[in-house]
Protein backbone atom coordinates (compact mmCIF):
# COMPACT_ATOMS: atom_id res chain seq x y z
CA UNK A 1 0.00 0.00 0.00
CA UNK A 2 2.07 3.49 -1.03
CA UNK A 3 0.62 6.34 1.41
CA UNK A 4 -0.05 9.43 0.32
CA UNK A 5 2.93 11.89 -0.65
CA UNK A 6 3.34 14.78 1.68
CA UNK A 7 1.98 18.05 0.16
CA UNK A 8 3.80 20.04 -2.02
CA UNK A 9 5.68 16.16 -3.33
CA UNK A 10 3.32 15.14 -6.25
CA UNK A 11 5.42 14.06 -9.10
CA UNK A 12 5.04 15.90 -12.25
CA UNK A 13 2.39 14.90 -15.47
CA UNK A 14 5.00 12.61 -17.71
CA UNK A 15 5.39 14.81 -21.28
CA UNK A 16 8.89 15.77 -21.38
CA UNK A 17 8.71 16.45 -25.24
CA UNK A 18 6.27 19.33 -24.02
CA UNK A 19 7.16 22.58 -22.35
CA UNK A 20 4.66 22.65 -18.88
CA UNK A 21 2.00 25.30 -19.39
CA UNK A 22 -0.22 26.91 -16.83
CA UNK A 23 -3.48 24.51 -17.24
CA UNK A 24 -4.01 22.17 -14.67
CA UNK A 25 -2.41 18.70 -14.61
CA UNK A 26 -4.50 16.03 -15.99
CA UNK A 27 -4.13 12.82 -13.24
CA UNK A 28 -2.46 9.52 -15.02
CA UNK A 29 -3.35 6.79 -15.00
CA UNK A 30 -3.40 4.71 -11.61
CA UNK A 31 0.09 2.75 -11.17
CA UNK A 32 1.95 5.71 -13.74
CA UNK A 33 5.36 5.71 -12.56
CA UNK A 34 5.37 9.47 -12.80
CA UNK A 35 2.14 9.84 -11.88
CA UNK A 36 0.36 10.48 -8.26
CA UNK A 37 1.00 8.18 -5.71
CA UNK A 38 -1.73 5.90 -5.61
CA UNK A 39 -2.98 3.22 -2.53
CA UNK A 40 -2.69 -0.58 -2.82
CA UNK A 41 -6.23 -1.10 -4.31
CA UNK A 42 -4.93 1.68 -7.62
CA UNK A 43 -6.75 4.46 -6.19
CA UNK A 44 -5.24 7.52 -7.25
CA UNK A 45 -4.57 10.77 -4.53
CA UNK A 46 -7.23 13.04 -3.77
CA UNK A 47 -6.91 16.28 -5.22
CA UNK A 48 -8.04 18.41 -2.04
CA UNK A 49 -4.59 16.75 -0.92
CA UNK A 50 -2.64 17.84 -3.70
CA UNK A 51 -0.69 21.38 -3.14
CA UNK A 52 -0.17 23.93 -5.97
CA UNK A 53 2.79 22.88 -8.30
CA UNK A 54 4.07 26.36 -8.29
CA UNK A 55 4.82 26.25 -4.39
CA UNK A 56 7.80 23.22 -4.42
CA UNK A 57 9.76 26.71 -5.76
CA UNK A 58 13.46 25.50 -7.27
CA UNK A 59 16.26 27.07 -7.10
CA UNK A 60 17.64 29.50 -5.24
CA UNK A 61 14.43 30.91 -4.16
CA UNK A 62 13.29 27.44 -2.54
CA UNK A 63 16.22 27.13 -0.73
CA UNK A 64 16.00 31.25 0.17
CA UNK A 65 12.75 31.01 1.57
CA UNK A 66 14.25 27.76 3.53
CA UNK A 67 17.17 29.60 4.68
CA UNK A 68 14.73 32.49 6.07
CA UNK A 69 12.41 29.75 7.95
CA UNK A 70 15.85 28.13 9.25
CA UNK A 71 16.73 31.45 10.63
CA UNK A 72 13.33 32.24 12.18
CA UNK A 73 13.97 28.73 14.43
CA UNK A 74 17.53 29.64 15.10
CA UNK A 75 16.38 32.95 16.28
CA UNK A 76 12.97 31.41 18.09
CA UNK A 77 15.63 28.77 19.96
CA UNK A 78 17.96 31.60 21.02
CA UNK A 79 15.49 33.58 22.59
CA UNK A 80 13.94 30.78 24.46
CA UNK A 81 17.03 29.73 25.77
CA UNK A 82 19.02 32.81 26.71
CA UNK A 83 18.11 33.26 30.10
CA UNK A 84 20.58 30.46 30.64
CA UNK A 85 23.47 32.84 30.91
CA UNK A 86 21.33 35.64 32.05
CA UNK A 87 19.97 34.35 34.97
CA UNK A 88 22.21 35.72 37.71
CA UNK A 89 22.78 39.20 36.28
CA UNK A 90 18.59 39.53 36.17
CA UNK A 91 18.07 38.57 39.52
CA UNK A 92 20.33 41.02 40.97
CA UNK A 93 19.76 43.61 39.08
CA UNK A 94 15.13 43.41 39.43
CA UNK A 95 15.32 41.28 43.04
CA UNK A 96 14.40 37.82 42.17
CA UNK A 97 15.98 34.66 43.56
CA UNK A 98 18.17 32.75 40.68
CA UNK A 99 14.95 29.89 41.31
CA UNK A 100 12.41 32.25 40.55
CA UNK A 101 15.03 33.91 37.79
CA UNK A 102 14.73 30.52 36.16
CA UNK A 103 11.29 30.80 34.95
CA UNK A 104 12.17 33.13 32.34
CA UNK A 105 13.31 29.30 30.79
CA UNK A 106 10.55 26.94 32.22
CA UNK A 107 7.84 29.23 31.63
CA UNK A 108 8.12 29.18 27.85
CA UNK A 109 8.50 26.19 27.24
CA UNK A 110 5.68 24.90 28.88
CA UNK A 111 3.20 27.75 27.11
CA UNK A 112 5.57 26.52 23.84
CA UNK A 113 3.91 23.05 24.40
CA UNK A 114 0.35 24.05 25.21
CA UNK A 115 0.39 26.72 21.75
CA UNK A 116 1.97 24.43 19.41
CA UNK A 117 -1.18 22.97 18.63
CA UNK A 118 -3.37 25.89 19.50
CA UNK A 119 -1.53 28.29 17.07
CA UNK A 120 -2.01 25.15 14.50
CA UNK A 121 -5.23 24.85 14.40
CA UNK A 122 -6.25 28.35 15.26
CA UNK A 123 -4.43 29.00 12.43
CA UNK A 124 -7.10 27.69 10.31
CA UNK A 125 -7.14 28.93 6.05
CA UNK A 126 -4.88 31.75 7.31
CA UNK A 127 -1.59 32.11 4.80
CA UNK A 128 1.05 29.99 6.83
CA UNK A 129 3.49 32.81 5.22
CA UNK A 130 1.83 35.65 7.38
CA UNK A 131 1.54 33.03 10.17
CA UNK A 132 4.87 32.75 10.65
CA UNK A 133 5.48 36.31 9.96
CA UNK A 134 2.89 37.91 12.74
CA UNK A 135 5.00 35.20 14.90
CA UNK A 136 8.60 36.35 14.28
CA UNK A 137 7.19 39.89 14.46
CA UNK A 138 5.70 38.85 18.30
CA UNK A 139 8.73 37.36 19.26
CA UNK A 140 10.53 40.41 18.39
CA UNK A 141 8.37 43.18 20.20
CA UNK A 142 8.73 40.28 23.27
CA UNK A 143 12.39 40.40 23.56
CA UNK A 144 12.55 44.52 23.23
CA UNK A 145 9.83 44.64 25.80
CA UNK A 146 11.92 42.71 28.25
CA UNK A 147 15.04 44.70 27.68
CA UNK A 148 12.75 47.47 28.45
CA UNK A 149 11.29 45.79 31.39
CA UNK A 150 11.03 47.84 34.75
CA UNK A 151 10.25 44.33 36.71
CA UNK A 152 10.53 40.68 36.73
CA UNK A 153 6.82 40.54 36.36
CA UNK A 154 6.33 42.26 33.08
CA UNK A 155 9.96 40.63 31.98
CA UNK A 156 7.98 37.26 32.34
CA UNK A 157 4.89 38.24 30.81
CA UNK A 158 7.28 39.39 27.78
CA UNK A 159 8.68 35.39 28.29
CA UNK A 160 4.92 34.43 27.85
CA UNK A 161 5.05 35.60 24.57
CA UNK A 162 8.06 34.10 23.24
CA UNK A 163 6.73 30.41 24.26
CA UNK A 164 3.74 31.22 21.94
CA UNK A 165 5.84 32.29 19.30
CA UNK A 166 8.35 29.58 19.88
CA UNK A 167 5.42 26.47 19.90
CA UNK A 168 3.26 27.98 16.93
CA UNK A 169 6.63 28.91 14.40
CA UNK A 170 7.83 25.03 15.14
CA UNK A 171 4.86 23.47 14.91
CA UNK A 172 3.99 24.87 11.41
CA UNK A 173 7.39 25.67 10.27
CA UNK A 174 8.69 21.99 10.61
CA UNK A 175 6.21 20.80 8.15
CA UNK A 176 7.48 23.02 4.89
CA UNK A 177 10.24 21.82 3.70
CA UNK A 178 7.82 19.72 1.52
CA UNK A 179 6.75 22.60 -0.05
CA UNK A 180 8.97 24.46 -0.94
CA UNK A 181 11.88 22.84 -2.51
CA UNK A 182 11.88 19.34 -4.83
CA UNK A 183 11.17 16.21 -3.15
CA UNK A 184 14.08 14.74 -3.47
CA UNK A 185 15.92 17.94 -1.72
CA UNK A 186 13.22 17.69 1.29
CA UNK A 187 15.39 15.87 3.88
CA UNK A 188 18.28 18.16 3.06
CA UNK A 189 15.59 21.02 3.57
CA UNK A 190 14.64 19.59 6.71
CA UNK A 191 17.81 18.94 8.12
CA UNK A 192 18.63 22.71 7.24
CA UNK A 193 15.12 24.23 8.87
CA UNK A 194 16.07 22.50 12.17
CA UNK A 195 20.02 23.24 12.08
CA UNK A 196 18.77 26.24 13.38
CA UNK A 197 18.32 24.29 16.69
CA UNK A 198 21.56 22.92 17.75
CA UNK A 199 23.37 25.99 16.17
CA UNK A 200 21.43 28.38 18.53
CA UNK A 201 22.85 26.45 21.46
CA UNK A 202 26.30 26.60 20.08
CA UNK A 203 26.09 30.33 18.48
CA UNK A 204 22.97 31.86 19.71
CA UNK A 205 23.48 31.52 23.66
CA UNK A 206 26.54 32.04 24.23
CA UNK A 207 26.65 34.81 22.21
CA UNK A 208 23.76 36.35 23.66
CA UNK A 209 25.95 35.51 27.41
CA UNK A 210 28.29 37.39 26.06
CA UNK A 211 26.57 40.43 24.94
CA UNK A 212 25.12 40.45 28.14
CA UNK A 213 28.79 40.17 29.93
CA UNK A 214 29.81 43.15 27.38
CA UNK A 215 26.88 45.81 28.39
CA UNK A 216 24.15 44.32 30.05
CA UNK A 217 21.36 41.59 30.25
CA UNK A 218 19.10 44.38 28.80
CA UNK A 219 21.19 44.79 25.64
CA UNK A 220 21.68 40.74 25.19
CA UNK A 221 17.61 41.11 24.91
CA UNK A 222 17.87 44.08 22.89
CA UNK A 223 20.12 42.70 20.37
CA UNK A 224 17.92 39.14 19.85
CA UNK A 225 14.74 41.41 19.34
CA UNK A 226 16.80 43.22 16.66
CA UNK A 227 17.50 39.62 15.42
CA UNK A 228 14.16 39.01 14.80
CA UNK A 229 13.66 42.46 13.05
CA UNK A 230 16.34 41.16 10.51
CA UNK A 231 14.20 37.71 10.36
CA UNK A 232 10.83 39.41 9.93
CA UNK A 233 12.61 41.19 6.58
CA UNK A 234 13.87 37.63 5.47
CA UNK A 235 10.34 35.79 5.89
CA UNK A 236 8.86 38.83 3.53
CA UNK A 237 11.46 39.06 1.08
CA UNK A 238 12.06 34.83 0.42
CA UNK A 239 8.95 33.28 1.70
CA UNK A 240 6.33 32.61 -1.25
CA UNK A 241 2.85 32.75 -0.47
CA UNK A 242 1.58 29.46 1.14
CA UNK A 243 -2.05 28.77 1.52
CA UNK A 244 -3.20 26.20 3.62
CA UNK A 245 -4.00 22.34 2.45
CA UNK A 246 -6.20 21.37 4.64
CA UNK A 247 -8.35 23.18 7.86
CA UNK A 248 -7.27 21.59 11.27
CA UNK A 249 -9.77 21.33 13.89
CA UNK A 250 -8.94 20.57 17.66
CA UNK A 251 -10.96 17.38 17.15
CA UNK A 252 -8.74 16.38 14.65
CA UNK A 253 -5.92 16.10 16.96
CA UNK A 254 -6.90 13.21 19.29
CA UNK A 255 -8.62 11.51 16.01
CA UNK A 256 -4.94 11.70 14.26
CA UNK A 257 -3.38 9.90 17.41
CA UNK A 258 -6.41 7.34 17.71
CA UNK A 259 -6.38 6.48 14.10
CA UNK A 260 -2.51 6.89 13.14
CA UNK A 261 -0.08 4.18 14.95
CA UNK A 262 2.51 5.89 13.44
CA UNK A 263 1.25 9.29 14.79
CA UNK A 264 0.79 7.49 18.22
CA UNK A 265 4.40 5.75 17.93
CA UNK A 266 5.96 9.32 16.75
CA UNK A 267 4.68 11.29 19.68
CA UNK A 268 5.56 8.41 22.23
CA UNK A 269 9.24 8.37 21.00
CA UNK A 270 9.26 11.83 21.20
CA UNK A 271 8.24 12.17 25.20
CA UNK A 272 10.70 9.14 25.44
CA UNK A 273 13.63 10.62 23.78
CA UNK A 274 13.45 14.30 25.05
CA UNK A 275 12.60 13.25 28.67
CA UNK A 276 15.58 11.11 28.97
CA UNK A 277 17.66 13.88 27.68
CA UNK A 278 16.61 16.58 30.15
CA UNK A 279 16.83 14.54 32.57
CA UNK A 280 20.68 14.29 32.31
CA UNK A 281 21.57 17.23 30.12
CA UNK A 282 19.90 19.19 33.12
CA UNK A 283 22.66 17.92 35.52
CA UNK A 284 25.52 17.59 32.58
CA UNK A 285 27.82 20.05 34.72
CA UNK A 286 27.79 18.24 37.80
CA UNK A 287 28.26 14.58 36.25
CA UNK A 288 31.12 15.59 34.35
CA UNK A 289 32.69 17.27 37.70
CA UNK A 290 31.56 14.30 40.03
CA UNK A 291 31.79 11.84 37.69
CA UNK A 292 34.11 12.45 35.10
CA UNK A 293 36.71 14.64 36.94
CA UNK A 294 36.41 17.33 34.19
CA UNK A 295 38.04 20.70 35.94
CA UNK A 296 35.01 23.53 36.37
CA UNK A 297 37.32 26.08 34.46
CA UNK A 298 36.85 23.52 30.81
CA UNK A 299 33.21 22.26 31.46
CA UNK A 300 32.56 25.36 29.26
CA UNK A 301 34.55 24.92 26.56
CA UNK A 302 33.49 21.37 26.47
CA UNK A 303 30.06 22.06 25.93
CA UNK A 304 30.39 24.19 23.15
CA UNK A 305 32.30 21.05 21.59
CA UNK A 306 29.01 18.76 22.17
CA UNK A 307 26.71 21.75 20.55
CA UNK A 308 29.34 21.68 17.67
CA UNK A 309 28.63 17.72 17.57
CA UNK A 310 25.33 18.17 17.79
CA UNK A 311 25.23 20.58 14.64
CA UNK A 312 26.92 17.76 12.47
CA UNK A 313 24.72 15.25 13.63
CA UNK A 314 21.89 17.18 12.74
CA UNK A 315 22.97 17.55 8.80
CA UNK A 316 23.98 13.82 9.52
CA UNK A 317 20.86 12.55 10.21
CA UNK A 318 18.86 15.03 7.93
CA UNK A 319 18.98 12.45 5.12
CA UNK A 320 18.72 9.30 6.49
CA UNK A 321 15.76 6.71 7.27
CA UNK A 322 14.10 8.40 10.36
CA UNK A 323 13.07 5.36 11.74
CA UNK A 324 16.31 4.04 11.67
CA UNK A 325 17.88 6.83 12.86
CA UNK A 326 15.87 7.42 16.05
CA UNK A 327 16.70 3.88 16.64
CA UNK A 328 20.57 4.43 16.60
CA UNK A 329 19.94 8.02 18.48
CA UNK A 330 17.66 5.61 21.13
CA UNK A 331 20.17 2.48 21.65
CA UNK A 332 23.79 4.41 21.56
CA UNK A 333 22.79 7.39 24.14
CA UNK A 334 21.04 4.53 26.86
CA UNK A 335 25.00 3.13 26.50
CA UNK A 336 26.50 6.42 26.20
CA UNK A 337 24.57 7.34 29.41
CA UNK A 338 25.06 4.95 31.35
CA UNK A 339 28.77 5.14 30.63
CA UNK A 340 29.07 8.41 31.39
CA UNK A 341 27.39 7.93 34.78
CA UNK A 342 29.65 4.98 35.58
CA UNK A 343 33.02 5.25 33.98
CA UNK A 344 35.62 7.87 35.62
CA UNK A 345 38.16 10.13 33.75
CA UNK A 346 38.80 13.37 32.47
CA UNK A 347 39.18 11.94 28.84
CA UNK A 348 36.50 9.24 28.83
CA UNK A 349 33.96 12.02 30.06
CA UNK A 350 34.98 14.38 27.18
CA UNK A 351 34.70 11.60 24.91
CA UNK A 352 31.15 10.30 26.14
CA UNK A 353 30.09 13.82 25.92
CA UNK A 354 30.90 14.82 22.15
CA UNK A 355 29.64 11.26 21.24
CA UNK A 356 26.43 12.52 23.29
CA UNK A 357 26.40 15.79 21.23
CA UNK A 358 26.85 13.59 17.70
CA UNK A 359 24.18 11.40 17.90
CA UNK A 360 21.29 13.63 19.96
CA UNK A 361 22.21 16.29 17.39
CA UNK A 362 19.98 14.16 14.80
CA UNK A 363 16.94 13.67 17.07
CA UNK A 364 14.71 17.18 16.14
CA UNK A 365 14.93 16.63 12.13
CA UNK A 366 14.49 12.85 12.55
CA UNK A 367 11.42 13.13 14.51
CA UNK A 368 10.07 15.92 12.39
CA UNK A 369 10.72 13.83 9.32
CA UNK A 370 8.57 10.73 11.21
CA UNK A 371 6.06 12.71 11.37
CA UNK A 372 5.91 13.91 7.62
CA UNK A 373 6.27 10.49 6.81
CA UNK A 374 3.31 9.20 9.33
CA UNK A 375 0.92 11.59 8.09
CA UNK A 376 1.96 13.54 5.26
CA UNK A 377 -1.58 14.53 4.43
CA UNK A 378 -2.23 16.13 7.86
CA UNK A 379 1.59 17.41 8.37
CA UNK A 380 0.87 20.43 10.25
CA UNK A 381 -1.51 18.43 12.58
CA UNK A 382 1.61 15.97 13.34
CA UNK A 383 3.78 18.36 14.05
CA UNK A 384 2.00 20.13 16.27
CA UNK A 385 1.69 17.47 18.28
CA UNK A 386 5.17 16.73 18.49
CA UNK A 387 6.45 19.75 19.06
CA UNK A 388 3.47 20.16 22.01
CA UNK A 389 5.30 16.78 23.50
CA UNK A 390 9.02 18.05 22.21
CA UNK A 391 8.63 20.71 24.86
CA UNK A 392 6.70 19.40 27.66
CA UNK A 393 8.47 17.08 27.70
CA UNK A 394 11.71 19.15 28.34
CA UNK A 395 10.00 20.18 31.56
CA UNK A 396 9.05 16.51 32.40
CA UNK A 397 12.76 15.76 32.02
CA UNK A 398 14.49 18.75 33.90
CA UNK A 399 11.84 17.82 37.22
CA UNK A 400 12.20 13.91 37.01
CA UNK A 401 16.19 14.48 36.60
CA UNK A 402 16.33 17.04 40.21
CA UNK A 403 14.14 14.31 41.47
CA UNK A 404 16.91 11.67 41.24
CA UNK A 405 19.52 14.08 41.59
CA UNK A 406 18.14 15.03 45.05
CA UNK A 407 16.72 11.26 45.99
CA UNK A 408 19.43 9.30 45.16
CA UNK A 409 22.48 10.63 43.23
CA UNK A 410 24.19 12.24 40.59
CA UNK A 411 24.61 9.34 38.19
CA UNK A 412 20.93 8.39 38.65
CA UNK A 413 19.84 11.48 36.55
CA UNK A 414 22.35 9.86 34.03
CA UNK A 415 20.75 6.63 34.61
CA UNK A 416 17.13 8.14 34.18
CA UNK A 417 17.87 8.84 30.70
CA UNK A 418 19.67 6.08 29.65
CA UNK A 419 16.48 3.73 30.65
CA UNK A 420 14.74 6.24 29.09
CA UNK A 421 16.45 5.72 25.55
CA UNK A 422 16.03 2.26 25.90
CA UNK A 423 12.70 2.43 26.29
CA UNK A 424 12.83 4.55 22.86
CA UNK A 425 15.11 2.31 20.55
CA UNK A 426 12.40 -0.23 21.80
CA UNK A 427 9.66 1.21 20.28
CA UNK A 428 11.07 2.04 17.66
CA UNK A 429 11.49 -1.29 16.97
CA UNK A 430 8.17 -2.48 17.80
CA UNK A 431 6.53 0.60 15.57
CA UNK A 432 8.55 -1.05 12.73
CA UNK A 433 7.98 -4.26 13.08
CA UNK A 434 3.70 -3.29 13.37
CA UNK A 435 4.05 -1.21 10.30
CA UNK A 436 6.08 -3.95 7.82
CA UNK A 437 2.83 -6.41 9.49
CA UNK A 438 0.00 -3.80 8.95
CA UNK A 439 1.94 -3.20 5.00
CA UNK A 440 1.75 -6.97 4.37
CA UNK A 441 -1.43 -7.46 5.08
CA UNK A 442 -3.02 -4.59 3.81
CA UNK A 443 -1.15 -5.11 0.52
CA UNK A 444 -1.23 -8.92 -0.16
CA UNK A 445 2.27 -8.85 0.64
CA UNK A 446 3.45 -6.60 -1.80
CA UNK A 447 2.64 -2.99 -0.85
CA UNK A 448 5.21 -0.42 -0.29
CA UNK A 449 5.39 2.74 1.12
CA UNK A 450 7.68 5.91 -0.27
CA UNK A 451 8.40 7.56 3.21
CA UNK A 452 8.42 4.05 5.33
CA UNK A 453 6.19 4.96 7.97
CA UNK A 454 3.50 6.39 6.38
CA UNK A 455 -0.18 4.18 6.22
CA UNK A 456 0.22 2.81 9.05
CA UNK A 457 -3.34 3.25 10.60
CA UNK A 458 -5.67 1.42 12.89
CA UNK A 459 -7.98 1.67 10.20
CA UNK A 460 -9.40 -0.97 8.07
CA UNK A 461 -7.58 -1.71 4.67
CA UNK A 462 -10.21 -0.22 2.81
CA UNK A 463 -10.21 3.07 4.49
CA UNK A 464 -6.44 3.57 4.28
CA UNK A 465 -5.27 5.74 2.18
Amino acid sequence: MTAAPAPGNEPQSPEPQHPPTPTPTVTPAPGSPEGPAVSAKGAAVAPDQAVAPDQAVAGWRGWGAVGAVALGIFCLITSELLPVGLLTSVGADLGVSDGTAGLMVTVPGLIAGFCAPLVTVGAGRLDRRWVLVVLIALMAVANLVAALAPGFGVLLAARLLVGVSVGGFWAIAGGLAVRLVPAHHVGRATALVFGGVPTASVLGVPAGTLLGELGGWRFAFAAVGGLGVLTLAALLLLLPALPPTRTITFAQLPSLLRRNRAVRAGVTVTFLLVTGQFAAYTFVRPLLEDVSGVDTAYVSTLLLGYGAAGVAGNFLAGARDPYRALFTVGASLAVILALLATVPGAVAGTVLLLAWGLVYGGVSVSLQSWMIKAAPDEAEAASSLMVAMFNLAIAAGALGGGLAVDGISVPAAAWAGAALMALAAVTVRVTSTSRTATRTVAGGGEASTSGGLAGTRDASPADQR
